[in-house]
Order: structure tokens, then sequence, then C-alpha cells
């Protein structure tokens, strides 16, 4: 694409619709799949390990738990972190809703905090404010997340909850590969658990990596490493160390009868706290990890893409976009604001461009309602939500397209 030269969208076309974001499944993924079919396990198995692996290698983590998707995940890093009755957590209120609704799921209230209206991340500033107007202790944690692929700045976030005794959970659903470059010049790329305490990924098809549905945690705190695990099955434990009853009881020995071994037997499993059935399968291990050789590869593409638009946009007074964008952002989606969104929504959609909205702001979602929030409450994220919208972006989407794609868009406003 080059933005000097203009198509008139009367001459361009396309095969069939164009979506916001899709996934690429090839013969590799395929054959993948049915060897992993084909194998002695479907759950619970070799693959999960192997994926977890791999993906705390391409993180930088020390540790990975798969999890059955994005959602379980943010659950369960908010009861590996105790989150109670009573507990204030602050988040952004331009994320899909799961990144508050974990909090809610253990009982504890969701705090929003305002959004930078350059960058759509949650503004620090408004995180310090909110932190700064209560005794400390009043809050106990922070859910950052790195929108449409820009990684949050994590190291300035950490001097602050450290400040305030303060957990974080990196929602990185939307930025696998990106990273944001910290105060030493260094590349710290999302979910490394350099910063943050727990990091969470989405696997669901229209994300960088694929696996229908599914998602990881990472970490490098080994204690919650360990109660992750735990946690993913139910609570139970296979650890003899771990073990609470006696082996009297574990072999089921009567009062009379001796003891012939120091060990628990091969059966023996004990449920200690309660837990959730999270685990992923074998089959959904192996496409992620089919999917994750390919990784890089999607995300030099998604920037390709991104760059064609900015190129095309830089000069056209209707669109303003996320600004400062940095070689770091992975590009889950590619937002732009407007005038009359709903009118380029729909015209887009006449010419089978399935464009989205991403998000409607969560604090004035009928449920979050009830807690008091309302409009006004949040004017950068009530602004924002009033003019973006999403354009295609995925490895897949053809500079043909594109084009076909940014026409549309100029014939228009133009």
């Amino acid at each position: 694409m080059n933005k000097k030269e203009t198509v008139h969208s009367s001459q361009l076309t396309v095969d069939g619709p164009i979506p916001y974001g899709r996934q690429h499944i090839t013969d590799e993924d395929i054959q993948a799949v049915t060897e992993a079919l084909k194998s002695d396990y479907l759950t619970q198995g070799p693959r999960i390990a192997e994926f977890e692996e791999s993906f705390a290698n391409y993180v930088g983590s020390k540790y990975a738990v798969a999890i059955s998707n994005g959602t379980a995940a943010l659950h369960l890093c908010a009861l590996a972190l105790n989150v109670k009755e009573g507990d204030k957590v602050i988040t952004t209120p331009i994320t899909f809703a799961a990144s508050a609704n974990c909090v809610r799921y253990c009982g504890g209230e969701v705090v929003f905090a305002d959004i930078d209206p350059d960058t759509y991340l949650l503004d620090i500033n408004k995180v310090r404010e909110l932190l700064e107007s209560l005794p400390k202790g009043t809050y106990q944690g922070i859910i950052p997340v790195d929108f449409a692929g820009r990684a949050v700045d994590l190291e300035a976030f950490r001097k602050l909850a450290d400040k305030y005794d303060l957990w974080i959970i990196e929602d990185a659903c939307h930025a696998p590969g990106g990273y944001f470059i910290d105060s030493k010049g260094t590349k710290q790329f999302c979910g490394n658990g350099n910063f943050a305490d727990l990091a969470i990924f989405s696997f669901h098809p229209v994300k960088h990596i694929a696996s229908g549905e599914g998602g990881m945690i990472t970490t490098n705190d080994k204690e919650l490493y360990e109660k992750l695990l735990k946690l993913r099955t139910h609570g139970i434990s296979k650890n003899e160390s771990e073990y609470k009853n006696s082996l009297e009881f574990a072999v089921g020995a009567t009062q009379n009868s001796k003891l012939n071994t120091q060990n628990y037997p091969n059966w023996y499993m004990e449920m200690q706290e309660l837990g959730y059935n999270y685990r992923i399968t074998d089959f959904q291990c192996a496409l992620g990890s089919s999917q994750l050789k390919r990784a890089d590869e999607g995300i030099e593409r998604r920037r390709e893409i991104a760059k064609n638009y900015n190129e095309v946009f830089e000069s056209k007074e209707f669109v303003k976009g996320q600004s400062g964008v940095v070689d770091g952002h992975a590009y889950h989606l590619y937002v732009i604001e407007v005038e009359d969104r709903l009118g380029l929504y729909n015209y887009l959609r006449e010419h089978s461009i399935y464009a989205q909205i991403h998000y409607i702001p969560c604090h004035l979602m009928p449920y979050y309602r009830q807690f008091g929030w309302k409009e006004g409450d949040m004017s950068n994220a009530e602004n924002y939500y009033k003019h973006c919208i999403s354009l295609p972006m995925y490895p897949t989407l053809t500079d043909e397209q594109q084009d076909f794609v940014v026409n549309k868009i100029n014939d228009y406003y133009e």
C-alpha cells in the first residue's frame, strides 16, 4: 500500500467478508492436532507441559500454567492472590468485562480508574490519585490491561504498587510478543514476570495464538505457580510432601495391620482447598504450540498492516488514533476514533467489512452501575467509546483487502 496512490473504491473489489480479526490455521496446525488426537492422551498429557514450557520461554517468565480460557486464568490469579470480600482492586474501564469480573468472583470490589486519552491504557496518574485519596491499605491490587496490544509501562506501575503494598495482575491477552522499554533501555516483554506478580493470556481464535479456547498464566513466583497448579485441578494435590492425612489412612491400614511401605500409594491424592476444573486439553495445547512457532511472523505482519494504516490516516483530519505508538506494540487491534462512528460502522458492514467496537466501558455495564458507577465518572473512557472503531487487523489480511477497507473509509468521509 502506498499512501500517495489513491484508488477510488469503485475500482476495488474483494471476495468474501473482511472481519476485524480471525484465526489462521495451517496444515502444520492440523497435523499437530491430528497427532494429539491419535495419541494416548486427550487431556492431562505431555503436550500441556510442552506448551507451558515453550510459552514461558517465549515471554521470558520462569513459570507458565495453561488454563481452559483467559477468564478462568484471571479468576485463578485472583484466587491465588487471596482476593476476598471487601478487597478493593483498581482496573481500567476499557477492557473486556472479565478483567474486572475476576475480582467480583472472589467477592472483591472493583474500582475503575480512567484511561489516558492518547494511549487508551490505564492512566497511572489517575491510579495514583485514587491511592493518595485514602489511607494506605485501602486498596489491595491493580489489574492493568495491555489494551489493543500496547504494553503498559509496568516498571512505573510496580514502583507505585510497591509504595502502597499492592499486587499486580497484568492482563496481557492482547499482547503476547509485545513489550515496553524500561528506564535502562531494556525490552520488557509482556508477561515476563519482572514487574507483575501474575500475567494472563488468551488463545481465543481472534488472538495472536489460537487454540480454540484456552489461556495461560505466567509468573516468576514459585509459590504462586504451585498454588495455581492446585487451583486449576479442583484444589487437588498429588505431591506427597504436602499430604495432611496419615500414611495409615492413605493405604487403608486397619488397626491390627502392619505397614509394609513408607510411601503413599500411587492412587492417593488430597483435595486440600476448593479449586476448579480449569484444565486445558492436549489437542488444544498441540494447536497452541504449533501456532506459537509462527507468533513472531504474525506480529511482524500485524505491524506492517498498522504501518500501512498509519501512513494513510496520519494526514486525515477525520481520524484520531492511538498516539505515540512504539515498536513493541503487538497490534491485536487497530483502533481509530472518528465522528459519526455508527454511520461508518453501518457503511462498512454494507460493504462486507465487519469492524468492531472495543469496548463498551465496563463501569457503565448494568451490572456495575448497581454499585453506583454512572455516566460522567470516566470522561476519557466515555469519550473514547463514543468514537472508537476497530479496523480489520490479522496476519492473513491482504494488501488488497486493506486497500478496500481504507478506500471505503475515505469514501464515507470525503
